[in-house]
């Protein structure tokens, strides 16, 4: 059993990290999801901002089988998967 976190600005995804008794994995995700953070602050006025700053957060803790890397592994590859329904909802919000 492995507990995971998700790194956000606002509400766009970041990172996955995982968590077992054998320690702590974490996965960036694709620099398409930073692109996206990058044009979201700056449509919503943020970019280089101490506020940008201020907008990332931890998602909610959460629990899944398996080792914590393959958790990290599963949940990013999850987000990933989502990419497109991800951008079109946070450049929605953007406009």
């Amino acid at each position: 059993m492995a507990t995971y976190q998700i790194l956000f600005w606002q509400e766009i995804p970041s990172l996955v990290e995982a968590r077992d008794s054998d320690g702590v994995e974490k996965v960036q995700l694709s620099d398409k999801f930073q692109a996206l953070i990058d044009e979201a602050a700056m449509r919503r006025d943020f970019a280089g901002t101490d506020a940008y700053i201020e907008e990332w957060n931890k998602g909610p803790k959460a629990e899944k089988d398996g080792s914590a890397a393959a958790v990290v592994q599963e949940i990013a590859d999850e987000i990933e998967a989502r990419f497109a329904e991800i951008r079109d909802e946070a450049l929605a919000k953007s406009d």
